[in-house]
């Protein structure tokens, strides 16, 4: 005795297949421009580095300036 259903669950079986498919198809793809966007993302984030480290290399420089001013002024206290 043959299944009744056999028909309609072999299309609807095929379509599973064919979708799957087209998941992963899409998701390669989107692997691919994540993988775009981060070789294009390395050079902001050189600039950004190097921004931060100018910005701490500028914060202390002009600490050390106003202490050693503050250290070379004469005293009018007395």
């Amino acid at each position: 005795m043959e299944n009744p259903h056999s028909e309609r669950q072999a299309v609807l079986l095929e379509r599973i297949v064919k979708n799957a498919d087209k998941c992963t198809e899409l998701v390669l793809e989107l692997n691919h421009c994540v993988e775009e966007i981060i070789r294009a993302n390395a050079y902001v984030r050189t600039a950004a580095n190097l921004e931060t480290k100018y910005r701490k290399n500028v914060q202390y420089n002009l600490e050390a300036t106003l202490g050693t001013d503050k250290e070379s002024r004469p005293t009018s206290d007395k």
